[in-house]
């Protein structure tokens, strides 16, 4: 969470700028505390007694004698009160004016300004939907499918798709409630939904002498729950007379409201390149590195000068668009469950991919943090540079390969199958990316029988390698009169369900491994103690990362993003395993576990109830999203063993059917 606050205290370092960091008291040994000149606790660890308590933050500016506040991005980044209460103060906000964040942060009233600054904006209706019935009624003016969105809203919380009048009625039941409990508004609009579009955002930079300018793209298309994953600068897909249309409608509206310091146009681009706005985000956006990697400019350094009243350095003209970055957020979430679905934890190893050139990592935790079910669950953001596009993505495999994670569950699989997917490769993006590619829901990366191969060899190989030390004391070998070391060895290795029977010969640091008649060599320095296993396969450099090492042959080995697990086994003891009892897996169908840590909301069902197959059962909040949680099959319910207000953990017993 404390990733932005580290990211403008960077800067404030290099201006020579003394900062204050806030936090909460589960926050107290956070980096960003660490790296702060001075720290103050604001309240306890849910936001709303804390980061969002404006009382006990206003008292810590007046306490350390703050002349300005950053804002960071989320919380009360875009709050028009916060805003209000600083300017009272004689505080700097470094952002915009409250004008300006009042009629931008408002979806219904910047649409009109948006329309009235000859901004092309998105069939809709203006104005605030009063109940579900005429959230209905007008739906169906507009026609399906329909957006139905929070008017304060962002981050994908309060929005819900409808593509009939029932899907209509729930998703605006489910929205207000979400609205009201992420922002303390819950008042919804309704638009015309645009299947299949890009999002694309244009970053402005405006100072408080009328001068405003825009730093180019960043396409932001690959997303789930309109949450994005990755983006990239600039975006494949515009070409010079598109972007600097886009920029030129985000400059006219950013002059409208007479906006300063950076903020972020946001547009659906359609296949035809038209394109229409979305909002305009009045603070510093989550993948702002990407833009400063392709126009070299520092955006808090621009933040910090002009609120303090400086004209803007460069004219248009001056902006460059040099190479090609790309970011990749990594989160503390399982992907195998919708795409990410949080998962909270220790960080018992950490590790950033720092010693790769071009590589630059923006993050708020270190070895040792916690990731906590109150916050957002970003590890960090995960950028790569390139001169070209082929190289920015070459570089974000080797860093997502290089990065080590232990301890929660995370979505570096994911990541690194988007980045070498053919339709990514291509740039034949949308919104839609994530579940067209994998409409069965993200299964991790597929073997091909090449890579199957290289993968049963490099685990035979650190088997052996393990093997060998530990016949070796302080470097010479335990037993003074041993035979001379073995050279060949027969082993069995289970992938899969498949067994596969290899043959082993060493020399030195290199083995060759032979599988079904077909040769692998794989050399490397084994160095079983380093979290990272680089190796050569077949002349081929890859960085694999050895997870789970167990002395019953159990060996989970991070390959391709994707962490396998595999079992090698003596023939001797593989040829005995056949005598081992199997666990018999539980009927999942019939208790209903929760999927992630996080609080009930409400129970919608008792003891004796009948349940349909789909039906609600009960509703989970986590890390301020709402998910509903549904029947697997038809049955009865035998038992409930959660109430609302209850704090569930990861796979704890809810409801029991019979």
């Amino acid at each position: 969470i404390g990733e932005i606050a580290c990211r403008v205290i960077k800067t404030c370092k290099k201006m020579g700028i003394k900062t204050v960091a806030v936090h909460s008291d589960v926050d107290s040994s956070a980096v960003h505390v660490k790296v702060a000149d001075e720290a103050v606790c604001v309240g306890p660890a849910p936001t709303s007694k804390s980061y969002l308590n404006m009382d006990a933050i206003m008292n810590a500016i007046k306490q350390t004698g703050a002349q300005a506040v950053h804002p960071g991005y989320g919380f009360l980044s875009e709050n028009k009160e916060f805003a209000k209460r600083l300017a009272a103060e004689g505080v700097t906000f470094i952002g915009p004016d409250t004008h300006a964040i009042q009629a931008m942060g408002d979806k219904i009233e910047s649409k009109l300004i948006a329309k009235a600054a000859k901004v092309n904006t998105i069939p809709g209706f203006d104005g605030v939907v009063k109940d579900a019935e005429e959230a209905v009624k007008i739906a169906g003016e507009i026609g399906y499918p329909v957006m139905i969105k929070a008017s304060a809203g962002g981050g994908g919380k309060g929005m819900r798709i409808a593509w009939n009048d029932e899907e209509t009625r729930e998703g605006f039941r489910f929205s207000s409630q979400e609205a009201l409990s992420s922002f303390g508004d819950d008042r919804l609009l309704i638009e015309k939904f645009i299947d299949n579009p890009r999002h694309i955002e244009i970053q402005v930079l405006a100072d408080k002498h009328g001068d405003a300018l825009w730093l180019n793209e960043r396409e932001c298309s690959i997303q789930r729950r309109n949450q994005k994953v990755v983006e990239e600068a600039p975006s494949t897909f515009l070409d010079p007379d598109t972007r600097r249309a886009m920029g030129e409608q985000a400059v006219s509206l950013a002059n409208a409201v007479k906006y300063s310091s950076a903020g972020t146009v946001e547009f659906l681009v359609d296949s035809k390149k038209n394109f229409y706005f979305l909002e305009m985000n009045t603070r510093l956006q989550v993948e702002h590195p990407i833009t400063e990697c392709i126009t070299g400019l520092d955006l808090v350094q621009q933040m910090i000068r002009i609120a303090k009243g400086y004209k803007l350095q460069h004219k248009q003209s001056d902006i460059p668009i040099n190479g090609w970055a790309v970011e990749s957020r990594v989160y503390a979430e399982d992907p195998y469950k919708s795409f990410g679905l949080p998962s909270i934890g220790r960080l018992s190893q950490y590790q950033e991919p720092l010693d790769l050139p071009n590589v630059r990592v923006d993050s708020g935790i270190q070895e040792g943090s916690d990731i906590s079910i109150y916050y957002d669950p970003m590890i960090s953001k995960l950028v790569t540079y390139g001169k070209t596009r082929e190289e920015a993505l070459k570089k974000m495999e080797d860093a997502l390969d290089n990065y080590v994670i232990r301890g929660v569950t995370h979505n570096i699989p994911l990541l690194r199958e988007i980045i070498v997917h053919p339709r990514f490769v291509s740039g034949d993006i949308s919104t839609k990316f994530l579940p067209e590619v994998y409409p069965d829901g993200f299964k991790g990366h597929m073997l091909t029988a090449g890579e199957r191969r290289e993968l049963l060899a490099t685990a035979a190989a650190l088997y052996v390698a393990a093997q060998l030390r530990s016949q070796k004391f302080l470097g010479d070998l335990r037993v003074s009169v041993v035979p001379a070391e073995s050279r060949q060895w027969e082993l069995c290795v289970e992938l899969d369900k498949g067994v596969h029977m290899l043959g082993v010969s060493r020399s030195g640091n290199n083995y060759t491994v032979e599988i079904d008649g077909e040769k692998v060599e794989v050399s490397g320095e084994w160095n079983l103690a380093s979290a990272l296993l680089p190796i050569t396969i077949n002349g081929k450099h890859r960085t694999l990362q050895c997870l789970l090492r167990t002395a019953a042959g159990e060996i989970s080995l991070q390959y391709l993003g994707t962490s396998f697990k595999l079992r090698v086994l003596s023939n001797l003891a593989a040829s005995l395993s056949k005598h081992m009892p199997e666990k018999v897996p539980e009927d999942t169908s019939s208790i209903l576990r929760s999927p992630m840590p996080g609080s009930v909301v409400a129970v919608s069902v008792k003891p004796g109830d009948n349940v349909a197959e789909g039906q609600e059962i009960c509703v989970i909040e986590a890390m301020k999203m709402q998910n509903s949680m549904t029947a697997a099959k038809t049955a009865k319910v035998k038992s409930v063993h959660c109430k609302a207000g209850d704090t569930v953990g990861e796979g704890d017993l809810l409801v029991e059917l019979e």
